[in-house]
């Protein structure tokens, strides 16, 4: 892995882990399309460890994005615990949070093997982006925008967690489907938003400790000379998921989501045109 597709690897995760287009199959497809080996073909450890540092890049680019919500919503939480009663909304939208995040979190952790194994295939990936984007064009087309941030309920919140355990598809999209499901009980399109992008914050730093531990543990280490091009991809996509972040939120106030279904559509299509002609393998 050279340090220029270090980068774009990062900057793709950046781009894409945020908006509604799937960063895990992007960071398939992107290296299926080119024909790059992430890290190494015959080391999966050492391509796991890549996947999960850029991961933690955008991680890190969101926390700072939003420290603030952090803090406060942090604070409420113990807060609930301390007087055992929810009294206030943004105590409510703390265990919204934390209630969201379980459905994801288990399904992460019963079928992480057979996700890594079974459902990653270019195939199956571009079919994901085109169904969801449909799906997620329709939703938001339809739903009203009666309601805000504020008026996210725990039973809501139970709808949009299961709907993010969805997306451990790889196609799918983390933030494309949470934004859907909250877009889908009338949440409007900045606010749905806003809460997919604080949900999926205990879910990508959860799964990169976890997965990072698990690599840790194992015997596998970074080989010597790919510590700089770790840095840049890192870099890349804290830097770039903070920007996204800042511009979708900013983008969603006037305007909705039919480019980012327009773009699942062509690139499901692009995709599929590269299978039939032969360009591209159907499968890893």
């Amino acid at each position: 892995m050279t340090l220029l597709q270090a980068v774009i690897l990062g900057i793709v995760q950046g781009l894409t882990e945020f908006a509604p287009v799937s960063s895990s199959g992007h960071l398939i497809l992107v290296p299926w399309l080119f024909q790059w080996c992430i890290v190494s073909a015959s080391n999966e450890t050492l391509n796991k460890t890549f996947d999960v540092a850029l991961h933690m890049g955008t991680f890190v680019g969101a926390v700072v994005y939003f420290a603030r919500d952090i803090v406060k919503y942090l604070g409420a939480w113990f807060r609930s615990i301390g007087h055992r009663a929810v009294r206030s909304v943004d105590e409510r939208l703390a265990w919204a949070l934390v209630i969201g995040t379980i459905p994801g979190a288990i399904a992460g952790a019963l079928g992480e093997d057979f996700i890594d194994k079974k459902l990653g295939q270019p195939w199956l990936i571009a079919i994901m982006l085109a169904v969801f984007g449909i799906v997620l064009y329709v939703v938001d087309k339809r739903a009203r925008q009666t309601r805000e941030l504020r008026d996210i309920r725990l039973a809501d919140a139970v709808f949009i967690g299961i709907a993010q355990a969805v997306a451990l598809q790889p196609g799918v999209s983390r933030s494309g489907v949470t934004i859907t499901a909250a877009r889908g009980v009338g949440v409007n399109r900045e606010d749905a938003a806003r809460f997919s992008f604080l949900l999926s914050l205990p879910i990508i730093g959860g799964a990169g400790l976890y997965k990072g531990a698990k690599l840790l543990i194992g015997s596998e280490k970074i080989p010597a000379g790919f510590g700089g091009a770790f840095a840049a991809g890192v870099t890349a996509s804290a830097v770039s998921g903070f920007l996204v972040i800042w511009f979708l939120l900013a983008y969603l106030r006037r305007r909705d989501f039919a480019p980012f279904a327009i773009y699942r559509l062509l690139a499901a299509a692009f995709v599929i045109a590269l299978i039939a002609a032969g360009v591209r393998a159907a499968t890893i």
